[in-house]
């Protein structure tokens, strides 16, 4: 029991685990995207700020400054150009050098960040990072200014990112914490789920296992009408079902060996009785018919005794006597024994043995209770006029026994039952249901198959097959 609850407590575990991955899966790539969002918001209408603010001042002061000598140029910025508020004004001469920014001062600094070198090349650049010179993060734009066919100068417009940075970073905290709460709250569901499902399956595995050990009283509970209520609802019909069919064997069993066994104790004792009576004139007659008599008996006793043992054979435990012996005795003797039937039913009984000894390995008595019981079923089914046939043959090296008969056949719909253990078809004519599948069992004991094929109205033939020693020929 343990290591079914091992097994359950597995396949919850993988359950959650399943669940986490994917609720991971899913907020990383939801979280992702958010960042993603977010960053190229804040920093995309930072950049753009700075951006409108260089076109909005070139497009005022470029025709002014572009006349201008470096110097004029640093005088015109300060005096129109500077704005208040965070972003930093800074007039570079063509090689990159500081000139002049918005506070007034001229640091010799010399750039050559990405924007500063775009606008060496005649173009507008930008550039997002760690200003190398204040130490701290901004964005800048660069302008280049013409004159004629040449840049002369640069207009760098830098704002700081620290705002930025700072609510980006706020966010994406905040994003992270939500992230963190909803994978918990998805793990804290999906372990009551994963309980949920497991639960009634670790009911199912109990109440299996209490059955297993004998215990056939035990029920699932049905905790809903889901595929779990469903499977509880059908195990609970099953083991109805199974509590059914082991009543009616045990019924069957009980009623059987009590029925028999008492005419059989006095049959077996008259037969001794006259067989050691004083002799008549027909002496030999009642001494054989007698002896018969008490043969066949024993056998019967033997059968019941076998009954009463039916699980073993339901277990494939069932002893067999095995010997070396010819298939057509054990037929012979039966066909014999079941003659005299052919006057009281008024059907024919044939039978066409084999040329020569069909030798297997089998158990005459079990052999015989087959054969009997076959050609038993055939005379039940047959009506007046009728005929039983019982052959033996060998073919495709088997040993090979058919009892076919003119009766009244197998429905199509019972054909497929009639050797299920006590199954009754529709047209039964009583019985433990039980015979047929006794055969089955024998003859596959005898590593052997048996077959059916019937018609309605037409006959059945009833087809047994077992191993042969050594090929014989046959006749027909």
């Amino acid at each position: 029991m343990e290591t079914e609850r091992v097994r359950v407590r597995s396949v919850q575990t993988r359950m959650v685990w399943s669940y986490l991955l994917l609720i991971v899966l899913v907020v990383s790539v939801l979280g992702a995207a958010f960042a993603t969002l977010m960053w190229n918001y804040y920093y995309g209408s930072a950049k753009s700020s700075v951006v409108q603010r260089v076109e909005s001042a070139i497009s005022l002061h470029s025709r002014s400054l572009s006349s201008l000598t470096l110097q004029d140029q640093a005088d015109y910025m300060l005096q129109y150009m500077v704005e208040s508020g965070s972003t930093r004004i800074q007039l570079l001469n063509s090689e990159g050098e500081i000139r002049i920014d918005s506070d007034g001062f001229s640091p010799n600094i010399r750039y050559s960040t990405g924007d500063v070198k775009a606008a060496m090349n005649g173009s507008t650049g930008s550039w997002t990072g760690e200003d190398p010179y204040f130490g701290e993060r901004v964005i800048s734009v660069t302008m280049p200014l013409w004159n004629d066919s040449r840049v002369v100068s640069m207009l760098r417009y830098t704002s700081s990112l620290e705002r930025v940075d700072s609510m980006v970073q706020k966010i994406i905290q905040m994003a992270t914490f939500v992230g963190f709460a909803v994978i918990l709250l998805f793990l804290g569901l999906s372990i009551f789920l994963a309980q949920r499902i497991v639960k009634p399956i670790q009911e199912l595995t109990r109440a299996a296992r209490y059955m297993a050990e004998g215990d056939w009283s035990r029920r699932a509970n049905k905790r809903g009408d889901d595929e779990i209520g469903q499977l509880a609802e059908t195990f609970n019909a099953m083991v109805s079902e199974l509590n059914k069919r082991e009543k009616l064997k045990n019924d069957f069993i009980s009623s059987i060996s009590h029925e028999l066994r008492t005419p059989l104790t006095s049959i077996k004792g008259w037969s001794e009785t006259l067989k050691e009576s004083e002799p008549t004139e027909d002496d030999e007659e009642v001494k054989l018919g007698l002896s018969i008599i008490s043969k066949e008996t024993e056998r019967l006793s033997g059968l019941v005794e076998d009954l009463l043992d039916f699980s073993k054979l339901s277990a494939r435990t069932m002893e067999l006597h095995t010997e070396m012996l010819d298939l057509n005795g054990p037929v012979k003797e039966t066909v014999h024994q079941l003659a005299v039937r052919e006057e009281g039913t008024r059907v024919r009984l044939l039978a066409t043995f084999g040329v020569g000894p069909i030798l297997i390995q089998g158990d005459a008595n079990r052999i015989k209770q087959v054969i009997i019981n076959l050609i038993d079923n055939a005379f039940k089914f047959t009506a007046a006029g009728g005929t039983v046939r019982v052959t033996t043959s060998v073919i495709s090296d088997k040993a090979v026994v058919i009892v076919s008969d003119t009766g009244s056949g197998i429905d199509e719909d019972d054909l497929p039952h009639v050797m299920d253990k006590f199954y009754k078809s529709s047209n039964s004519y009583g019985g433990s249901g039980l015979g047929l599948a006794i055969c089955k069992d024998i003859v596959e004991l005898h590593g052997g198959e048996i077959t059916i094929d019937s018609e309605r109205g037409v006959g059945t033939i009833v087809k047994v097959t077992l191993p042969i020693l050594y090929k014989t020929e046959v006749c027909d």
